[in-house]
């Protein structure tokens, strides 16, 4: 059965139900916390009535500096949001440690940014080296992948598509909202990952909801594909794409056809006047919700709750 872990200023608590008990370990990072499992099972089978969850102020439960890499469209939905066709070559970036912010915590839009996208992802939190040119098989997933994470990819699309920069336009610190809960799986939990729902919604209204069913390339495959030409060692962050239904959308094929022909400059411009009418980018005041769970709760990797808020 997997254990929920929780991150605070005051160290790591293993989750029961509504109430958290700290774990009696001098883990400081996250790689430091999976190689002290047995202190988080200590914790978790013991009968301490503990602290209510709601009292307690979440940090990332993955810590930083770590590698934090993504996939590149890795849902259905998404490719069709996205306006691909046919087969989709797998793809990954790389992503700033230093975006990792809190479950809590504001998104920070910076000023130059107009138009501020949201994606909710999968996150692998790696439990074990893999080294270059590893083969992952399904059988395999439990000796690398130590646990789960809720996790946002926040975009900057006018930075993202005008200068062709994932790096940069995701990147900017709180543009990976974290947590709350590092879902510690055991071997028999990785049967039910396809059963994971991923829900996001601005303001209440729905916006995002997909299950593992529909993506692409599903994790053994990713990390195979992944191990290619980069090693990843604990704690590292390996986000897996997000599902369709984020405010970004690929224009209709005869628009798309028509600004082919426009100059740079002159195509951008409109693509995004087009764009500045899309009521679904994201507000200073704008609150969103995040979620991850199988629909029976055996895994449940709680509820992140991020405001959004304008630089100063």
């Amino acid at each position: 059965m997997s254990t929920n872990v929780l991150r605070t200023a005051e160290g790591w608590w293993a989750v029961r139900n509504s109430h958290a008990v700290r774990i009696g370990t001098k883990a400081v990072t996250t790689a430091e916390l999976l190689d002290d499992r047995d202190a988080v099972r200590e914790a978790a089978a013991g009968d301490e009535p503990g602290t209510p969850v709601a009292d307690l102020v979440a940090l990332s439960p993955v810590t930083t500096p770590c590698r934090v890499v993504a996939q590149m469209v890795n849902y259905r939905s998404h490719a069709r949001d996205s306006g691909f066709r046919g087969d989709i070559p797998p793809a990954f970036f790389r992503k700033a440690s230093g975006s990792v912010s809190g479950p809590g915590d504001a998104i920070v839009r910076p000023s130059h940014v107009d138009f501020l996208d949201y994606e909710v992802e999968l996150g692998l939190v790696m439990g074990a080296l893999l080294p270059v040119g590893t083969v992952v098989e399904e059988r395999d997933l439990p000796s690398y992948v130590a646990g789960l994470v809720v996790t946002n990819d926040v975009s900057a699309r006018d930075v993202q598509l005008t200068k062709t920069q994932f790096y940069e336009s995701k990147s900017y610190p709180t543009f990976t909202p974290t947590g709350p809960y590092l879902c510690l799986l055991e071997a028999e939990d990785f049967a039910h990952l396809l059963d994971l729902r991923l829900k996001l919604s601005v303001n209440g209204e729905a916006r995002q909801d997909r299950t593992l069913a529909d993506m692409i390339v599903r994790p053994a495959r990713a990390l195979t594909l992944l191990a290619r030409f980069q090693t990843l060692e604990p704690g590292d962050l390996l986000l897996t794409g997000t599902p369709g239904g984020t405010a970004l959308k690929a224009p209709p094929k005869a628009v798309e056809k028509l600004g082919a022909l426009l100059p740079p400059a002159v195509k951008w411009k409109a693509f995004f006047k087009s764009q500045a009418r899309n009521p679904r980018y994201l507000h200073a005041g704008d609150v969103v919700t995040a979620s991850i769970a199988t629909p029976d709760g055996r895994l449940d990797l709680g509820e992140q709750r991020t405001p959004v808020t304008d630089a100063i």
